[in-house]
């Protein structure tokens, strides 16, 4: 669909930007009211009304249409399975939680995150993160560079890692060529794993005497109850590999053909079902509330964003972004506040009006152009709640486990902006120019 031509007002952006500020203001003022996920959903289809109908209107149903369709329920399928699939690996026992193993559990995410996806990962190693910390006063900050680490930046190795490289993927670029971005990654997660080892060791000189004693009294040896479910995420990842039309030419032929992949995915999930007990799940705290959570924000999120994008695609070659550089901080402005997957696809979609590319080209644009796009999607993708979908499915299951996470805002301000951003600043220089 060619959206280049068509007239996108500004104001129709409104309900996105009230959208955004219902998630960051209403837990600040009337976080008990919020914290039901009904009201959550009952704001996202008030604010989507509008838009759904500007959209029939103005003769963009269409448009509407693939984002619900062919964008939001192959991305909540995935979220949901994972977090079935994960939900059902209890890791029990309880070790000392010193940073060098705080510090280790994160960089086995990293290297997770690029084998299994962002999402999964982050839902494997969360409730064991949490377990291990329980006894731990000041445990907000493990939570924190978590989401940065495993939920974002661990997944650049590989299509699988982040669904803005999938996208990436689908459009021509090779497995093996994001392998390409090992010395971005490899930088990115050690500087946050160094930078955290040392916060999480200087609070953890400030843990009440009787806390550290706790943890160093209560030792028990890790145990892994359903090891089963590794087969079905096995599945899972197999399925979003390989049950495409890369592989099987047919499916292009129609659209709903893709569904196929939701299907074997569905199929992973129902599987845990059936095999994982009950018990098993109950001592996980298991409880579906966080992706009911992220169902109900992100269908407001991906209603509300389409004239955004609209407006972004119509607007494109007036913006003046043309360098690396520009694609990098552009992809990672927006990625931070539109999800990371459709701001990929806009930028790649810039990126191929530019005209004839020069040098080596990778997914018919220019190699540069896409490694910036590739990166400043999957990194700047933390630098807030709503940048990539398991930010949210990690605060809502820490929130589940009594750890009190900070706002919206003042997780940018007290993380983002001081921890995250200098860091990209530095692959910036380093690599993109």
């Amino acid at each position: 669909m060619e959206n280049t031509n068509i007239n996108i007002p500004i104001v129709s952006t409104i309900p996105f930007v009230l959208m955004l500020l219902s998630i960051a203001i209403f837990p600040l003022f009337w976080n008990h009211w919020w914290e039901k996920n009904k009201n959550k959903l009952m704001v996202a289809v008030i604010l989507s009304v509008p838009v759904v109908v500007y959209l029939i209107a103005g003769g963009l149903s269409e448009k509407l249409y693939e984002t619900i369709v062919f964008d939001y329920i192959p991305f909540i399928i995935l979220l949901g399975a994972l977090f079935t699939i994960t939900g059902g690996i209890y890791l029990s026992g309880d070790i000392e939680a010193k940073p060098i193993v705080n510090t280790t559990f994160l960089g086995i995410g990293a290297l997770l995150a690029s084998l299994m996806g962002t999402t999964g990962a982050a839902m494997l190693l969360i409730r064991p993160v949490i377990q291990t910390n329980k006894e731990r006063t000041f445990k907000v900050h493990t939570i924190l560079f978590f989401i940065g680490i495993v939920a974002n930046c661990g997944g650049l190795l590989t299509p699988l890692g982040d669904p803005p490289l999938f996208m990436m993927y689908l459009r021509g670029a090779p497995f093996t060529w994001f392998f390409h971005l090992a010395p971005e990654w490899f930088l990115t997660n050690v500087l946050l794993l160094v930078v955290y080892f040392f916060v999480d060791s200087y609070f953890h000189k400030k843990e009440p005497e009787a806390a550290i004693k706790l943890d160093h009294s209560v030792i028990r040896p890790l145990k892994l109850e359903g090891k089963l479910n590794f087969i079905w995420m096995a599945g899972v990842v197999l399925s979003v590999a390989f049950l495409n039309e890369q592989y099987i030419p047919f499916i292009a032929q129609n659209h709903y053909y893709k569904f196929i992949r939701e299907a074997a995915i569905v199929g992973m999930a129902a599987l845990s079902l059936l095999f994982t007990t009950n018990l098993l799940r109950v001592s996980n705290n298991f409880t579906w509330e966080p992706i009911k959570e992220v169902a109900y924000l992100f269908i407001g999120i991906f209603v509300t964003m389409v004239p955004c994008l609209l407006y972004l695609e119509s607007n494109a070659k007036h913006l003046g972004i043309t360098s690396p550089q520009q694609f990098y901080y552009f992809t990672g402005l927006l990625s931070s506040f539109l999800d990371n997957t459709p701001t990929a696809v806009t930028f790649h979609s810039l990126a191929m009006g530019l005209g004839q590319p020069t040098g080596n080209i990778v997914a018919g644009i220019s190699e540069e152009l896409l490694r910036a796009i590739s990166i400043g999607a999957v990194f700047f993708g933390s630098m807030t709640y709503i940048g990539n979908g398991p930010n949210f499915m990690v605060k809502a299951v820490a929130e589940e486990n009594n750890i009190k996470m900070p706002s919206f805002f003042a997780y940018i301000y007290m993380f983002s902006l001081i921890v995250l951003l200098p860091v990209y600043v530095i692959v910036q220089l380093l690599f993109v120019n």
